[in-house]
């Protein structure tokens, strides 16, 4: 791990790995620290990753001071308590520095001394709740993403503890750990690594009385998250580890996305000398990063400065890219667009039909405004058109690669045998080698030192990259070709090596507390789903011991989540700001699937409901 300066606060750039190829590309591209799932009991199903590539990962992001947590951020049975506390003492074996979790059964195991994080399941947006943790032994604890400047400001003066904040990606749109309708309409458990993604799906909005406020409509489908002009303000609210989501996108939204955050982090960092980038190296890409080009929904900063009505995708759950404007005219085979464009053969573009329905189509033919295309007969004038496929950045993210390196400080020196050649790097460790050789002097001395001077120059193939280069010879002597290759070869080998073996890993060690957790819970929210867990609660204070959702799904009246995002609020229907809007209860209908919305206007929270037997009597 990089050296902390006394005085200086480092900053983690926290991206996210599918899978090792992710990995490695946010290292690359600027990562301090990634998160990837474990072979088993990730909050991802799909994106569990096997002990050889993380061992991969681990190994190759130390190399720059980098990070590695494995999420284990599932609830756990009881019957797969004793396999999930083998697998931590097995990434603990492969130098993993943290794994995330939800569960606090982990804490009642045997561990090793690992680092321990709270997961954003763990629903941290009270003060109380991340001194809790903080408390229990948690290094790093995931604030919710709802949470607002003034919310964290409060956290960061109430705690100690390293605070990790959601900056881009997708969106849950309830509290995070607190979702289970994914479990209640099709059995698979949002806690459990499997939701069915019920947000993203349309509904209809009616009243009580059953009349239709919206139709067919994403009610609950948020746009996705761009922090990324508040950064500054976050780091001044007590934020250090800033946060990609994305454990499902493949390696090109890695780049892209870590690459912009990267360089937005960097001109803080740069301008204030009381911080500090937590891992090492430097990152030159030849593309210029643009969130906008990567899948997205459309952006919000959520509630990062307030409530704001223009949060949801309403249209569509799908990924709209980057606006381009508006069509001017539409033919059969072709149309025109707005001027200024740089659109090119083989661009996805999409817009909203008439019906406010997602249509898409690929460019045949670009030239200038003038686009040839098929399955453009919804396409009409004055539509909006986005890219959500440019082809040749998609080209220039492929190819990106290795554009990471170390600064070192090379210097090459006479020896009474022969030669050396040494090098310090930027976190000043140092190698050297030497070779002996029989001196002969150069026949054409500025030539020679030239010659020697540019193979030192040639690291391309390296993780390091010259910052100076020092010759100290007596005289100039004829040093062949392939000699300088070799040393170089090797000291770069060497140092690599030594880079690996001089990493140091944090060690914590989670030892058994018992204060109070701050509030008795009144359901499952808890999310008790083994005896460990339960034996953890019961010694924090917590007397009403509620199972999981997913051990004893009621049928009626259950709440399913609880969220910010007010639908009425969205449409006008707020009471606080629109006088003679009724407070009432909504339902939220697909198929013959209903549900309650309930409203916490006092909180501004909004409630989703299970259908009770009053309401189902009041609809028949």
């Amino acid at each position: 791990m990089l050296q902390q300066k006394r005085g200086i606060k480092q900053i983690e750039l926290l991206a996210p790995a599918r899978d090792l190829e992710c990995g490695i590309a946010a290292i690359d591209h600027g990562a301090d620290a990634v998160y990837i799932g474990a072979p088993k009991f990730g909050a991802r199903k799909v994106a569990g990753n096997s002990l050889d590539d993380i061992n991969q990962l681990v190994q190759y992001a130390h190399l720059f001071n980098a990070r590695i947590y494995v999420a284990i951020n599932t609830l756990l049975y009881d019957h797969e308590l004793q396999e999930a506390e083998q697998l931590i003492h097995e990434l603990y074996a492969i130098g993993v520095d943290a794994i995330i979790i939800q569960d606090m059964g982990i804490l009642e195991m045997n561990l090793p001394p690992i680092e321990i994080h709270a997961s954003t399941q763990t629903d941290n947006r009270t003060p109380a709740k991340v001194a809790f943790l903080e408390k229990s032994g948690f290094q790093q604890v995931v604030l919710a993403r709802e949470l607002n400047l003034e919310e964290i400001k409060e956290i960061r003066r109430q705690t100690s503890v390293p605070l990790e904040f959601f900056v881009h990606g997708a969106l849950c749109v309830s509290y995070s750990g607190q979702c289970y309708m994914s479990h209640a309409t099709t059995g698979r458990s949002a806690n459990r690594g499997e939701c069915s993604q019920p947000c993203r799906l349309p509904y209809s909005l009616e009243t009580a009385g059953g009349k239709t406020i919206l139709k067919d409509q994403h009610l609950i489908s948020l746009k996705d998250l761009n922090n990324s002009d508040h950064l500054k303000e976050l780091i001044n609210a007590g934020i250090t580890s800033f946060k990609v989501e994305g454990r499902l996108k493949d390696a090109a939204y890695v780049k892209n996305i870590t690459a912009w955050y990267r360089k937005a982090l960097d001109k803080i960092i740069d301008a204030n000398p009381g911080l500090q980038r937590s891992s090492s190296g430097q990152v030159t890409t030849a593309f210029k990063p643009s969130p906008e080009k990567s899948f997205s929904r459309g952006f919000t900063t959520y509630f990062l400065n307030g409530r704001q009505k223009n949060i949801w995708s309403m249209h569509t759950p799908k990924s709209l890219g980057e606006k381009l404007g508006r069509v001017v005219k539409v033919n059969k085979d072709h149309f025109f667009i707005e001027d200024g464009l740089n659109l090119q053969n083989g661009d996805g573009l999409c817009f909203l039909n008439r019906e406010k329905q997602l249509c898409g189509f690929r460019i045949n033919v670009a030239e200038g405004n003038k686009i040839y295309a098929d399955n453009i007969s919804e396409l009409f004038s004055g539509a909006t058109l986005f890219r959500n496929h440019d082809r040749a950045f998609e080209k220039e993210l492929e190819n990106s690669k290795e554009t990471r390196r170390i600064a070192v400080d090379v210097t090459f020196c006479e020896t009474g045998s022969g030669v050396s050649l040494s090098l310090i790097d930027e976190d000043g460790i140092t190698s050297c080698i030497e070779e002996s050789l029989n001196k002969e002097t150069a026949n054409n001395p500025s030539r020679a030192m030239e010659q020697i001077n540019q193979q030192l120059s040639k690291w391309g193939n390296t993780i390091f990259t010259p910052s100076s280069i020092k010759i100290d010879l007596s005289q100039p002597l004829f040093i062949p070709v392939s000699v300088i290759n070799a040393l170089r070869r090797e000291l770069a080998a060497t140092h690599q090596q030594k880079r690996i073996e001089n990493y140091q890993r944090t060690s914590s060690f989670i030892k058994p507390t018992s204060h109070h957790y701050p509030e008795m819970p009144e359901s499952f929210s808890l999310n008790i789903s083994n005896h460990l867990a339960e034996d953890f609660y019961k010694r924090h204070g917590v007397s009403n011991i509620i199972p999981a959702f997913e051990l004893n799904s009621p049928k009626e009246g259950a709440r399913l989540m609880t969220t910010r995002h007010c639908v009425r609020y969205a449409t006008d229907g707020c009471p606080k700001e629109k006088p003679g809007a009724k407070p009432e209860n909504l339902i939220m209908r697909s198929g013959n699937i209903r549900y309650e919305l309930r409203f916490d206007c006092k909180k501004c929270e909004m409630h989703i409901y299970t259908l009770s037997e009053e309401m189902l009597q009041l609809k028949s």
